[in-house]
């Protein structure tokens, strides 16, 4: 009998540490870069995360080409961890372009391929296509200052490539920072035709409280501009529930958060039209889920929860409804933003698609 019940031990233990696993989710393994400029390098970024329960470990990221150079995070993530891997490509030549990077892992007993794609132009004076949005004669990248996934001491910079149109010099400059975030222009002042960056710096400490803070900064397009909402920037930081004071049953016994879906996407809307989507969030863990926070970034979206508690096993429903005739004055990608006590989901976006008739 002590035989049976030593060999039964035995065998539990060897299943439990077969499948005790490293796994890897990333957010996207394609993008589309749209149009690059030739000889101007782009970086393409992967962000991951450790859903196992072992540490995960790269060893190796390979590149389909000698025009792409891969970086990773290199020590081992811990589960529930997050890391990321960043491919660096220089065009060699005109056109259309697909690339690949190759991610070898613990997770995975073949590699994991990561793609990119996009048209690569020559003219470096049509800024169109590489800075899409038009402050005046100055040109953006990018309409908003994201800031996900920020964890208090952190001090994340997020890049805003800049193009000057205009016949004279130019020096840019974000007007009404608040205290938390600094910004510096690269070069400070950019010639007729030139580019550069402005990069933004987030002070996470500097914060006035944990989860979701709004704010808006605003472009100077020429010297003494004023504000308004032709150079607004709106600018959005999540700052993570700190897990760490966790009792020790609730880290064993964690809520988890799933979604029925985590984008909508509407039909073309008529011009005053109202249209609703419904989203169901379940609660498939074992402790109490609580949505902490949650915030509607821009006018065009209304929302309503009918709970922010749920029970294990216990769902409720959000309510979507899109506001046609606010849409053409959003700036930014219409969206909700959850912050949640899930350690694996602390943060949820749902991402809306939506248009109005021309």
């Amino acid at each position: 009998m002590k035989r049976i019940l030593l060999l039964a031990g035995i065998l539990i233990a060897v299943s439990s540490v077969l499948q005790a696993q490293p796994k890897i989710k990333f957010e996207k393994e394609t993008q589309e870069l749209g149009y690059v400029l030739w000889r101007n390098p782009v970086t393409v970024t992967y962000y991951f995360t450790n859903d196992g329960d072992k540490p995960l470990v790269i060893s190796n990221v390979t590149t389909s080409c000698g025009c792409t150079e891969a970086k990773w995070t290199e020590d081992p993530i811990p589960a529930g961890g997050k890391g990321e891997v960043t491919a660096i490509f220089d065009a060699e030549a005109i056109g259309r372009f697909y690339k690949e990077v190759g991610v070898y892992c613990n997770a995975s007993s073949t590699p994991i391929y990561l793609g990119f794609n996009g048209e690569v132009t020559a003219d470096p004076k049509n800024y169109t296509f590489t800075h899409p949005y038009a402050f005046g004669s100055i040109r953006l990248d990018k309409e908003e200052i994201e800031f996900d996934d920020v964890n208090k001491g952190d001090n994340p910079v997020f890049e805003i490539l800049v193009a000057n149109t205009s016949n004279k010099a130019y020096s840019p400059v974000l007007m009404h920072l608040p205290p938390y975030l600094t910004a510096k222009a690269v070069p400070e002042v950019l010639g007729r035709g030139k580019n550069g960056r402005i990069e933004v710096t987030l002070d996470s400490e500097k914060l006035p409280k944990l989860g979701i803070t709004r704010t808006s900064v605003y472009l100077a397009r020429f010297p003494g501009d004023k504000v308004g909402s032709e150079n607004e920037i709106p600018v959005s930081v999540a700052l993570l529930p700190d897990f760490s004071h966790e009792s020790e049953w609730v880290k064993n016994n964690p809520p988890v958060l799933t979604l029925s879906a985590t984008s909508l996407e509407f039909p073309p809307l008529n011009p005053k039209q109202k249209k609703s989507q419904n989203i169901i969030i379940t609660n498939t863990g074992k402790s109490d889920l609580t949505i902490q926070d949650m915030q509607v970034l821009n006018i065009a979206l209304a929302v309503r929860l009918k709970k922010r508690v749920l029970k294990p096993g216990e769902s409720t429903k959000m309510k979507i409804t899109v506001l046609a005739e606010n849409l053409p004055r959003v700036k930014g990608t219409p969206r909700v933003l959850m912050l949640t006590n899930d350690p694996k989901h602390p943060k949820v976006t749902i991402r809306v698609k939506a248009t109005v008739k021309e």
